[in-house]
């Protein structure tokens, strides 16, 4: 059971970049997928959330109208559309997957979800 973030790198501020978190050893269609995010000397923070069928989504005010999350479960990806990026956009991504919903995500009980994967570094430059 695998999960990976990728997609990560170093863009301007204002600009895009789409993680990805594919799974391997799992179905991930039957999971929800949370994004969260690591800033040096901060505390690990949710960013979005998407429920196992994509019908809901979640995400922290902080990113909301410049952050996308969507699935495809056929390619067993789920993926973090991140536009308009600010330099406090900056940290490691990383995805978690929870079963059933993303209950553990909104009660911010980020460390009762099931599977973690290693982060993807995002740096935006000012």
């Amino acid at each position: 059971v695998q999960l990976q973030a990728s997609g990560g790198g170093l863009v301007q501020a204002g600009g895009s970049l789409r993680l990805s978190c594919a799974a391997s050893g799992f179905t991930l269609g039957v999971y929800a997928i949370g994004w969260f995010r690591q800033a040096p000397g901060k505390e690990r923070e949710g960013v979005s959330c998407i429920s196992s069928g994509g019908g809901s989504t979640y995400y922290a005010d902080s990113v909301k109208g410049r952050f996308t999350v969507s699935r495809d479960n056929a390619k067993n990806t789920v993926y973090l559309q991140m536009n308009s990026l600010k330099p406090e956009d900056t940290a490691v991504y990383y995805c978690a997957a929870d079963f059933p919903s993303c209950s553990d995500y909104v009660r911010g009980n980020a460390q009762m979800m099931d599977y973690w994967g290693k982060g993807t570094q995002v740096t935006v430059s000012s």
